[in-house]
């Protein structure tokens, strides 16, 4: 939970299932990007703000091979 009272999730790849197909970063730049390889990166280390906690969520159903996980 944010100091404002707000709920938020944090966002991971896993390296091990990612297999480089950019749906992440193709849906949701703000959050994902890609690594040198090609593979997925979240691009902050931390809460997903609120305001983007939506598009966290479809990349997680948006991902083939279930590499993303959110954490509430």
């Amino acid at each position: 939970m944010l100091p404002d009272g707000k709920n938020t999730v944090d966002v991971e790849i896993d390296p091990g299932r990612c297999q480089g197909h950019g749906r992440c970063y193709d849906l949701v730049p703000e959050l994902f990007g890609e690594d040198e390889e090609g593979y997925g990166r979240v691009l902050s280390g931390g809460p997903v703000p609120p305001d983007q906690e939506a598009g966290a969520r479809r990349a997680v159903l948006n991902c083939p091979e279930r590499a993303i996980a959110t954490q509430p």
